[in-house]
């Protein structure tokens, strides 16, 4: 019976994505009705569900019946218990409902700005790393590999551990530790650029370093950054679901998903005997891993075109 619940699943979710492809390529202008025509089912499905994401985070008031940090007079009560709660109450009386909608709003929007801050500096300096090059790419580059060398979890918990639990320093934390990665793609792609003859013309005019930068390598560069900036989005987010999860992330009492799976974690002993109660911690777990995928295949299918492959 399960695998047939699975398959259903596929099916309807394929039906989903060929319908949004179909409304897409029928209201956008030729250009863009042309690309998304060549969408695979897969992207036009991972772009449905982020978009469905993005519309649940920003409008989160509107979906949730309750505000984020109310508080009602009953604690843990399961699905079916009260008919004001669909998804019951947490230890302390909160909607999970609540604080299931409220949760993709502040992680989503808390790893957007993260990831926006990490790609900022990571590309600034590694475009100027490859611009400059001499003792400037030397420095930036060995400071990029004395970081990168420790794990990025552990180092995140140590810095958050010593500077403070609070939201803006691991938003802080957080982007500096992934703006390494960002370097060592930015570097690598002006490495490419700069010996490009245009750049060499553009150097004998007497351009400056700014117009080199933002003139000649970032429109150059975008494709494959672009591109980066969905998996690092994806790393970002899993990483302040981790951090939330081990208590060291977004703090209370905003509401996110890495601390609702610590939260809920103990209703999996109900798995002998009921299923819906056992599924709770597995619905922000689920809301992570589906916005990852559909993350993921979007970036794919974006890659894809930037290679210039055929199908």
């Amino acid at each position: 019976m399960i695998w047939l619940y699975i398959a259903l699943v596929f099916v309807v979710a394929a039906a989903a994505a060929w319908m949004f492809r179909f409304i897409l390529v029928s209201a956008l202008p030729r250009q863009g009705s042309l690309l998304m025509s060549s969408m695979p089912l897969t992207a036009s499905f991972g772009l449905l569900m982020i978009l469905c994401y993005v519309v649940l985070a920003v409008f989160s008031p509107v979906f949730a019946p309750y505000g984020e940090a109310e508080v009602f007079d009953k604690f843990n009560a399961l699905p079916g218990d009260d008919p004001r709660f669909l998804l019951g109450t947490d230890q302390i009386g909160r909607d999970l409902l609540t604080r299931l909608i409220y949760g993709g709003r502040n992680t989503i929007g808390i790893a957007f700005v993260t990831t926006v801050l990490a790609f900022l500096l990571g590309a600034m300096m590694g475009f100027l790393a490859a611009t400059v090059g001499g003792w400037l790419d030397q420095l930036l580059s060995r400071t990029v590999d004395a970081l990168m060398a420790i794990p990025q979890l552990i180092f995140a918990l140590l810095l958050i551990t010593i500077f403070g639990q609070s939201t803006i320093n691991m938003i802080l934390v957080i982007a500096v530790l992934d703006s390494t990665r960002v370097f060592r793609l930015a570097r690598a792609v002006a490495v490419n650029i700069v010996v490009m003859d245009y750049i060499e013309a553009a150097q004998l005019r007497g351009e400056r370093l700014p117009y080199l930068i933002f003139r000649e390598i970032l429109p150059n560069a975008t494709a494959p950054l672009i591109a980066e900036f969905g998996l690092r989005f994806c790393f970002v987010f899993l990483l302040i679901a981790s951090l939330s999860f081990l208590g060291l992330g977004i703090q209370p009492p905003l509401a996110d998903w890495g601390t609702m799976v610590r939260d809920l974690s103990q209703f999996i002993n109900f798995a002998s005997f009921d299923l819906l109660i056992a599924s709770l911690p597995l619905m922000p777990a689920g809301a992570i891993a589906l916005l990852t995928v559909s993350v993921n295949f979007v970036v794919d299918w974006m890659l894809h075109k930037s290679s210039g492959l055929k199908e």
